[in-house]
């Protein structure tokens, strides 16, 4: 009898992205809207139970609206909470590990940004901006951290940016700066981190397209028209990365790949770049109306 083994190989992995997440408890801030939700459908449809947690009511009842239509919505739970209220997102994940006895994997993407240069911005937007992407994160990882290194087991995901690695004109001051930090922080954990049973991903997305993120602050129009050089991305291409990121258990994930080489050119030349990137005005693309939908892969 002959074997088609590149068949089997695919089949056998198949399964094993199939099956690698399910009991798994998952926690997603920022995962009812944009790349949280995107995330949190991943997670779901690889067999994990999701937490997901929210700020925006508006975003909350949309997110209750899609599930139902979802071949699996009682692996998705949503929750109102404030990140920046240490209180809250202690209770959350304390509450959930009470009920579940475990907490595998932690993405932490909750993130608020005003657009605009600094002379526009206020001074309460700039504060909340990293209240939310930093402080949030803080939190959430020192709730965290304790139960996965008493369980010997669990991921922790930042959700970076390249905006907080290459620093052009056209992006928000603060919410560079936020990333920044989110890159920071999420390396020197890593280091800390490492020779313990507890695994530390940076993802570090491009433009993402198709986002409350766009909609809402207009951030097409303070994007360098470069960005209209290069193809976007949408959320389930950071969430498919994010997937793979923690069953390979990478510290660093650029999402798309291309990333490295704009990192290179802005380590040799960044006036270069800055040039570049402040040639030819805004962007003219409207990154806020394209559509995407997660769509899942496996079947139950």
């Amino acid at each position: 009898m002959k074997f088609n083994h590149h068949v089997f190989a695919l089949k056998a992995e198949s399964q094993i992205m199939k099956a690698f997440l399910t009991d798994h408890v998952c926690l997603v801030t920022g995962g009812a809207q944009g790349i949280g939700w995107a995330i949190s459908q991943a997670l779901a449809d690889h067999g994990a139970q999701v937490y997901a947690c929210t700020f925006s009511e508006g975003s909350l009842e949309r997110a209750n609206q899609e599930l139902t239509a979802l071949p699996w919505p009682g692996r998705i739970l949503l929750t109102q909470c404030d990140v920046t209220r240490q209180s809250q997102i202690q209770d959350w994940i304390t509450n959930i590990h009470q009920q579940t006895g475990r907490i595998d994997v932690l993405v932490n993407n909750a993130n608020y940004v005003t657009w605009g240069n600094m002379a526009e911005v206020s001074i309460q937007d700039a504060e909340r901006c990293m209240r939310v992407g930093y402080d949030g994160m803080v939190y959430a990882v020192k709730a965290v951290l304790p139960l996965m290194l008493a369980a010997k087991r669990g991921h922790i995901v930042n959700l970076g940016s390249s905006a907080g690695r290459v620093f052009v004109k056209g992006v928000s001051a603060p919410y560079a700066a936020v990333k920044a930090a989110v890159n920071a922080f999420s390396q020197i954990l890593y280091a800390e981190l490492q020779g313990t049973p507890v695994s530390v991903t940076l993802v570090r997305p491009g433009t993402v397209a198709g986002t409350d993120f766009f909609r809402k602050n207009k951030a097409s129009s303070h994007l360098p028209r470069l960005a209209d050089r290069v193809p976007y991305i949408t959320p389930p291409q950071v969430a498919n990365s994010v997937i793979k990121a923690i069953r390979d258990k990478r510290a660093v994930v650029d999402v798309p790949g291309f990333l490295s080489l704009f990192y290179l050119m802005y380590d040799l030349a960044p006036g270069l770049l800055r040039r570049l990137s402040a040639a030819g005005g805004s962007a003219q693309k409207d990154y806020g109306q394209v559509e995407w939908r997660y769509t899942p892969k496996r079947p139950e």
